[in-house]
């Protein structure tokens, strides 16, 4: 089953999504076609972040640097469920930019899915500066990109169309305000990191023939309208 997928790679609830997903499906027996769709959460952040984690989440929100921390303890416990360790404290969320475009760079190799997890696991399991080429180098060697393309990619523009691209359709099309947001089969949207439940659910009703009703048609003879 095909499903796009719009995140950000520093976003914990995409990252716990994303193993919901990957759960339900494999409970479902469904084999997933997943396309990756960039959405920066964060546009203009600097390559390296100066403050930590906890300081800029409590500028961007208006919110104490304690609520913060409060906040990400939950959301490392939530993803601690899904056998992720986020390791918040060394957390450095950079410039994504770039990271997006590897993620297509890869995707059209093949390893879509391999990037996406090998930078979420870079981000918030081993707090490598996400926004840092050399997060991005050991990223894609990690996953068997040919480093002469990856250099390629980083020294030039390549891909940054198709970033832009995936961000337009995710705000002025889908009116998405938020990831990870899922399209299932391509009719049917999802926003956030939902229970596996719901996943399963929606799997469900995407993989279910459409229900048919007696409608109006014509054979060699004539044309008929059904009784209800």
């Amino acid at each position: 089953m095909r499903v796009d997928i719009w995140s950000d790679v520093v976003c914990p609830f995409c990252y716990i999504g994303k193993k919901r997903l990957e759960s339900a499906a494999e409970e479902a027996g469904v084999e997933l076609e997943i396309h990756w769709h960039s959405f920066q959460l964060d546009p203009e952040a600097p390559t390296r972040q100066t403050v930590s984690n906890s300081e800029r989440l409590a500028q961007k929100y208006g919110r104490t640097v304690a609520e913060v921390e409060d906040m990400q303890r939950n959301i490392a416990s939530m993803a601690k469920e899904e056998g992720i360790e986020f390791n918040w404290e060394n957390a450095n969320s950079g410039n994504t930019f770039n990271a997006h475009r590897l993620i297509h760079l890869a995707q059209s190799k093949g390893l879509g899915n391999e990037a996406k997890e090998a930078l979420f696991y870079s981000y918030m399991t081993q707090g490598l500066a996400i926004g840092e080429r050399e997060t991005l180098e050991d990223v894609a060697a990690r996953i068997g990109l040919n480093p002469v393309e990856v250099d390629d990619l980083l020294d030039s523009d390549e891909f940054a169309d198709f970033v832009k691209f995936d961000e337009e359709v995710a705000r002025e099309q889908l009116k998405v305000t938020g990831v990870p947001f899922f399209v299932f089969d391509e009719r049917i949207a999802l926003a956030g990191a939902q229970p596996k439940e719901v996943f399963l659910q929606v799997l469900d009703k995407a993989t279910a023939p459409p229900e048919t009703k007696n409608a109006n048609q014509c054979n060699d003879d004539q044309c008929e309208t059904p009784e209800n």
